[in-house]
């Protein structure tokens, strides 16, 4: 119960207490007159930041830009505030990428001596990389992912020198990644359930004190570049492959990837740059008739604000860069029926747009000090090369703009409001864990969540007590107010998933956190007690009961997610009391449509369906599986029938009855995959599917087969592949089916 003493003296001072709150301006900036066609001369740093329109009240700071870096593409900070800055260094260094798999790209160390905001000293912590997509700090280490690897590699600086000098393997898969490189994994979040995820592998990992512990997820949302995550770990992906800014985000990824129509309000795929836009992908189809993107395309490195110092409307926003139209989106995220839903922020006007035809903003993120810090590659073409080929749209456009000689710059920014000072750097490394625990009730979400990372790998059980204690105080969320701005219930679920992290789950902690006042804890309880559900543990499904007359639709949805993996009869009863109640509502019904099947997962429904075919053939289908839903699954879907648009239309055809695919003429369906497939398909204009010839002749033929098993006709062997690969060895360009259809002829 609320303390009815708290609760008056609450109402007593609650005017006070908000005319002391600072109000801040929404104003949006007057929207200037369209450059139709903007000069793509580079500028300097201070002169590209005049080319910046934000709200009124928020202004952009420099934090580094070349020669300290080059060609950024994420960041990432130690516990001290040291910024680690990856680079791809032979990102399209000409039309044609030219280069590009080069062993030159490096990882910098980026430290601020003077507090000033700004860094000043600069190493190369790690030389010689191919392109690194993903970096983890972890406590005095930095993991470590580089393009077309799976791998992951620890390095540690032992000397204090600001250069690695300890290189550790500390996951091996042997398959080389294929693919672009702008298809291929990214992330690397370490999420508050404990486990890092990343984009498009169906695996996770668990960083513990020694050793590294892999798990394969089915169904889990596949992104691309950019992954973060809110207060409750439910991680936002996008992808620019399918021109899509936001997806995966109704529930926890472990529970699969759901993507409700209407997640996006309408007129939301509608950018609004300042600038025009010469380079779009898509040609002139996704312009408008000033010259400006119609659609969002390149969107990328998305970010939940988790930070203290902006105004307090920001925080929970979801900021979206968009590279291709010089522009970052601000989404507020609305519950709608149990249902999240993203609305632009502003009517037809964009949190931030520039009219510098080099500003590419590809990663925006939460930092230590409260602010939003930008990731600027800066630079002419931001597109791979297997969208520059002769026959693209975009190649006539980057020669006539010369985009191609702008190379070797980047810039990092942070946005900050003119009323309000960051916080200064961090000091957590070398700190005891009991040292850490007042960190995971921080304001700040990436304190919190380096905090619980800190502690989790310290691994000292003797701050257990003190966790259990904050974890049992039930206090409300009125009493925030006393609690200098302290979210009690965040702070709660924080120490829950860190105690979980710490392996010390406790039974009678989490029935009695199943009545906290906070439904954030409450749901969170509900997480905590899937390991006893999974052992049959039926005095918890019991205590569960309870809560399908929860007030909080949130806590009802997680329980019908979570009901899923205890096989107790009880829990069925329950699923479907929920089910009676929330039939009607779309969220609800669908978990709890999910968690009534308790059925294999869809590989072993796969085994199942092959049980018929050769062992060769078995074995070429798995492995197509496991390919296809790393890379085709973007753009044709979990279900092969192609991934759908908000207005309806598919973002690539569908695989399943298509004439190509179960057709005899198995040369023309490899050679469509060895150097993709540009203009209309069965009447329809898709824009470009991407070549896979980087991939070899038995990959491309066990997706081709697996492609072909849904479809249950034969599969396709390597040598088919091969074949197809002699015949079109010079070629160049993507195909048409009206060239291949010729060519059969």
């Amino acid at each position: 119960m609320i303390n009815k003493k708290k609760y008056c003296l609450l109402l007593v001072f609650l005017a006070f207490l908000n005319c002391d709150k600072k109000v801040y301006s929404e104003k949006i900036y007057e929207k200037p007159e369209i450059v139709m066609e903007a000069s793509s001369d580079f500028l300097s740093p201070e002169e590209s930041m005049k080319t910046f329109y934000l709200p009124e009240g928020y202004k952009v700071e420099l934090v580094a830009s070349e020669p300290m870096i080059d060609e950024p593409v994420t960041i990432a900070w130690d516990g001290n505030g040291r910024m680690y800055v990856a680079e791809m260094n032979t990102y399209m260094q000409d039309v044609d990428g030219t280069g590009t798999d080069r062993s030159i790209s490096k990882i910098k160390l980026l430290e601020d001596t003077d507090g000033d905001g700004k860094m000043d000293k600069s190493t190369v912590f790690i030389d010689n990389l191919v392109l690194p997509r993903m970096i983890l700090p972890l406590e005095n280490e930095l993991i470590v992912n580089e393009t077309y690897s799976y791998d992951l590699w620890s390095y540690k600086d032992t000397d204090g020198d600001g250069v690695a000098d300890k290189k550790e393997r500390v996951y091996y898969n042997p398959e080389r990644r294929g693919g672009n490189l702008e298809h291929q994994q990214s992330g690397l979040i370490w999420n508050l359930d404990n486990w890092v995820y990343t984009t498009y592998n169906p695996i996770r990992f668990k960083f513990k004190k020694n050793e590294v512990i892999v798990d394969s997820l089915d169904n889990m949302p596949r992104g691309q570049w950019g992954l973060t995550q809110d207060d409750r770990g439910v991680m936002y992906y996008a992808s620019a492959g399918s021109e899509n800014p936001g997806y995966g985000f109704q529930q926890p990824a472990v529970y699969g990837d759901y993507n409700p129509k209407g997640r996006l309000s309408e007129g939301f795929m509608e950018p609004w740059p300042i600038v025009g836009t010469p380079d779009v992908q898509g040609g002139p189809k996704r312009l408008r008739g000033d010259n400006t993107l119609n659609r969002f395309t390149g969107v990328a490195g998305q970010e939940i604000f988790r930070g203290h110092k902006l105004p307090p409307s920001t925080y929970g926003d979801l900021f979206i860069p968009e590279p291709v139209g010089r522009l970052i989106r601000r989404a507020k995220i609305k519950v709608e029926d149990g249902k999240r839903v993203l609305y632009n922020a502003y009517d037809k006007t964009e949190f931030m747009a520039s009219t510098d035809l080099n500003f590419r903003p590809i990663q925006a993120k939460t930092g230590p000090d409260g602010a939003l810090y930008i990731v600027d590659m800066y630079r002419g073409i931001i597109q791979e090369s297997n969208w520059t080929k002769e026959g693209s749209s975009l190649r006539p456009v980057i020669i006539r703009k010369e985009l191609d000689k702008n190379i070797g710059k980047g810039r990092i920014y942070r946005i900050v409001h003119e009323d309000i000072k960051p916080d200064g750097k961090p000091n957590l490394i070398g700190k005891k864990a009991s040292q850490l625990i007042q960190y995971l009730g921080h304001q700040n979400g990436w304190y919190r969540n380096t905090a619980q990372k800190l502690i989790i790998l310290k691994d000292d059980q003797s701050v257990i007590p003190k966790l259990q204690a904050i974890a049992r105080d039930n206090s409300s969320f009125f009493d925030r107010f006393f609690s200098s701005d302290k979210d009690l219930g965040l702070e709660r679920v924080t120490v829950l998933w860190t105690l979980e992290g710490l392996d010390n789950v406790d039974k009678a902690l989490i029935k009695e956190k199943l009545a906290d006042q906070d439904p954030r804890v409450r749901a969170t309880a509900i997480r905590l007690s899937e390991n006893f559900m999974k052992s049959g543990d039926a005095d918890i499904i019991s205590s569960l009961e309870k809560l399908v007359s929860d007030p909080e639709i949130d806590v009802v949805n997680q329980l019908a997610l979570s009901l899923r993996y205890s096989k107790d009869k009880k829990a069925t009863e329950i699923l479907d009391a929920i089910y009676a109640k929330y039939e009607s509502n779309d969220i609800v019904s669908h978990s709890v449509k999910e968690s009534l099947k308790k059925v294999d997962s869809k590989l072993a429904q796969l085994k199942k369906r092959l049980a018929g075919r050769s062992l060769d053939e078995k074995k070429s289908i798995i492995k197509g599986y496991d390919s296809y839903n790393q890379l085709c699954i973007t753009c044709h879907g979990i279900n092969l029938k192609g991934v759908p648009l908000e207005a309806g239309a598919l973002v690539a055809p569908s695989l399943i009855g298509s004439p190509r695919v179960i057709g005899d003429d198995k040369d023309k369906l490899s050679k469509i995959l060895l150097n993709g497939l540009i203009g209309p398909v069965d009447g329809v204009d898709y824009g470009i599917m991407m070549p896979l010839n980087s991939n070899s002749d038995e990959w491309i033929a066990d997706v081709l087969t697996y492609v072909r098993a849904m479809n249950d006709v034969d599969g396709v062997d390597k040598t088919f592949v091969k074949n197809a690969r002699a015949q079109s060895k010079d070629r160049k360009d993507y195909w048409t089916l009206k060239e291949l259809e010729s060519e059969k002829k």
